[in-house]
């Protein structure tokens, strides 16, 4: 990003909201926009104007627009949330305020969702389809009065469809796309072809099914493929193909103030790895050769059960309960590949890894319901089983695995209280027990004050705290080259954060621009941070240990302007990092700073249908201590850094026949980044610290072509 670029957003960021101060003019005849309406965090659904909490919304709307099908599609440019893909496992790794995505919960309709770490934490976003998506509502900050333990840097809850104003829903899209300047019909690209069906039985019941195809023929680069036989590290892929495939199905029942529905999802993945190692098996007799190579096929089976009820008792208390039952497993298949003849030979299958949950969530509403106060209770159950850990690929499929389990059991309660019209504020607490930790207490205190001209003032305290996962409880993997355990006496990391939000709304020219402008000031901070570290030398011995401390702070402007058509956002955030390490006298706990801006825009053409999108994002030089040895043989921290880079996407959407028909071409990646250079890792146990990170594999393109029947 050159510094023409950075002086031109600034000013731009600067200006909008000195532009927001002019006078509000206000015409009794202008027509009121209603906000949106929110279920995340609150008592009872309502606009996001009147939350206590500060939300986040991604429309339904905006997701079309950014031509978006996995969570992770959309995020990506999103202020203060880093998206970082890795290329040898194929997923997604998610990091908010610093914090990798161990430390947020991602929700399906309130409802954590299972993956090999546990319960909505850690979660690949590359798997959450958006098909079936009616928004997504983000709170950052912990949570943990409201939605426990992981909820630490915050939540992104995923709001589903489950109703329709029409008798017969039909919609199907395909969608082509290029990986990079890689493109085939079959080996190389993206390719996903949707199908979701709606149907109202009757006024009161409704039902949907869903099947989405994602097909990644992986990144190429300079590499050959399965088929390539020749030893010369060229075998395979940069990036490994993957196919996702996305079963889903939805029946819903209201009438009155009764409501139930049962959400099924199930999703299988299969990653194909290729190795680059190729036996060639000369034969000196005959000349010839037998090219051999070993490969790897992981397939991910994720099935997802969700029922919901929700209603009133005597028309006055509120009930609302979810009952899940999630599994997830992973399985790998081990082969010898005989490359010219098409045939696995030496086959080994077996499953590594599996996790499954029973969760449980219930909340009464309004138990104390007046002009000045309302009272929430609730209780979350979450008993999860499982077996296999990460490193468990490296033993051989099938082999028995231990397995272990971790229940939670957690009572919670939260008023808000109206001290006026204009005030408000909301105090919580939550108390966890679980069959492994102590008693764990949580608590928190939100308020909000409206002042006259659009003025809001929102400040969040809470805690969260982070229970240990399977991997780290439970890892064993010992032989004569490795030594990785887990550690059943950790402690649950302690997590309190502090926000501070002042929002401005001002409506000029009779309603016809809108301005909505936000400054944060934000704290985050971490006692007892789990991390893997060295505890024997000789032989080298790793485990996991409650060692780490760790802070943040900073803060983020974040700005929207609406003129007819034209919807604008700018934003710009500047957080820093300490972290101790408190078993290490020689570390620095000085912070760290980066800086990131982002910018939306999108202009809508009505007389052609048609509206055009740009999303930009700019991550500053990001810096991170790093434990070196110096020439004298002591052990020392000094300041690693990674590069700074910028991305861009674009879009044009169009509708034809009455919107039936709509067509989006779009470019990711516009600027071309493909890694970017660092020296803030560390070495692993076997090799050298990495040198640079991959985030893509350069431009792409890609066209959407969508057909929607409403009957």
């Amino acid at each position: 990003m050159t510094k023409n670029h950075f002086i031109y957003l600034t000013t731009l960021l600067v200006s909008i909201p000195l532009f927001a101060q002019q006078e509000i003019v206000k015409d009794t005849t202008e027509v009121q926009r209603l906000e949106e309406v929110i279920v995340t965090g609150q008592h009872n659904p309502q606009s996001v104007g009147k939350s206590v909490f500060e939300v986040k919304v991604i429309s339904r709307k905006d997701i079309e627009r950014q031509g978006g099908n996995s969570l992770a599609d959309i995020l990506n440019t999103t202020l203060n949330l880093n998206i970082t893909p890795n290329t040898s496992t194929g997923k997604s790794g998610v990091s908010l305020f610093g914090l990798d995505s161990q430390y947020f919960k991602v929700l399906v309709d309130n409802v954590p969702i299972i993956n090999e770490e546990g319960m909505g934490n850690n979660t690949d976003l590359t798997l959450i389809n958006l098909d079936d998506v009616e928004r997504v509502e983000i709170v950052e900050g912990a949570m943990g009065v409201q939605y426990g333990a992981n909820a630490v840097s915050g939540i992104i809850n995923v709001i589903t469809k489950k109703s329709s104003r029409n008798v017969w829903d039909i919609s199907t899209y395909i969608q082509e796309e290029s990986v990079g300047d890689e493109y085939e019909w079959f080996n190389k690209g993206r390719h996903i072809q949707s199908l979701r069906v709606g149907h109202k039985l009757n006024k009161y019941l409704y039902a949907n099914i869903g099947y989405t195809r994602n097909d990644f023929g992986g990144y190429w680069s300079d590499r050959m493929g399965e088929k390539y036989d020749r030893n010369d590290d060229k075998r395979g892929h940069e990036w490994l193909p993957k196919l996702q495939q996305n079963a889903k199905a939805l029946l819903s029942y209201s009438k009155n103030d009764f409501s139930i529905f049962y959400r099924f999802d199930y999703l299988n993945e299969t990653i194909e790895n290729y190795s680059k190692l190729v036996a060639v098996n000369e034969n000196p007799a005959t000349g010839t050769t037998h090219p051999i190579s070993q490969d790897e096929l992981f397939t991910n089976n994720r099935f997802y059960h969700h029922l919901n009820l929700t209603g009133s008792i005597f028309q006055k208390i509120n009930y609302n309960f979810s009952i899940s039952y999630q599994e997830q497993t992973k399985d790998l298949e081990r082969y010898s590949y005989i490359i010219r003849e098409d045939v696995k030979e030496n086959i080994e299958k077996g499953q590594y890894q599996q996790r499954t949950a029973f969760f449980s969530r219930g909340t009464f509403n309004n138990l104390i319901n007046t002009e000045k106060i309302s009272l929430q209770a609730g209780y979350e159950l979450t008993n999860e089983r499982g077996s296999g850990s990460a490193v468990a690929i490296l033993i051989t499929p099938g082999e028995e695995k231990t397995t272990q389990n971790l229940n939670n059991y957690d009572f919670f309660a939260s008023s808000e209280i109206k001290l006026s019209e204009s005030f408000s504020f909301r105090p919580g607490a939550r108390v966890s027990f679980s069959n492994i930790f102590d008693t764990q207490f949580i608590g928190s205190l939100s308020a909000k004050q409206s002042i006259n001209k659009g003025w809001e003032l929102r400040a969040i305290l809470g805690s969260a705290n982070r229970t240990p996962n399977y991997d780290e409880l439970y890892t064993y993997f010992v032989d004569v080259n490795h030594n990785v355990q887990g550690n059943p006496d950790l402690l649950p990391e302690k997590g309190l954060s502090a926000f501070f939000h002042i929002k401005k709304k001002t409506s000029l020219s009779e309603g016809k621009i809108r301005l909505k402008n936000k400054l944060s000031l934000n704290y985050l901070g971490l006692n007892d941070r789990i991390e893997l570290i060295v505890v024997q030398q000789s032989p080298l011995a790793f485990q996991y240990n409650n060692i780490d401390k760790y802070r943040v702070i900073g803060a983020f402007m974040e700005n929207e302007l609406y003129v007819g058509n034209l919807k604008a956002q700018l934003g710009a955030s500047i957080q820093g990092i300490s972290k101790v390490l408190k078993t290490n006298n020689n570390n620095n706990d000085d912070f760290l700073f980066n800086l990131q801006l982002n910018a939306n825009l999108s202009y809508t053409l009505p007389k052609w249908n048609t509206t055009l999108s740009t999303y930009f994002k700019y991550i500053g030089e990001q810096q991170q201590f790093v434990e070196k040895t110096n020439q004298e043989g002591v052990q020392v921290f000094e300041t690693g850094k990674t590069d700074d880079y910028s991305w861009m996407d674009a879009t044009i959407s169009k509708s034809f026949f009455n919107n039936n028909v709509t067509t989006t071409i779009g470019a990711r990646n516009l600027f071309n980044v493909n890694s970017v250079e660092t020296t803030a890792i560390n070495g692993g146990a076997h090799n050298g610290p990495a040198t640079q990170i991959p985030l893509a594999y350069g431009r792409s393109y890609f066209v959407k072509l969508a057909y929607n029947l409403n009957l």
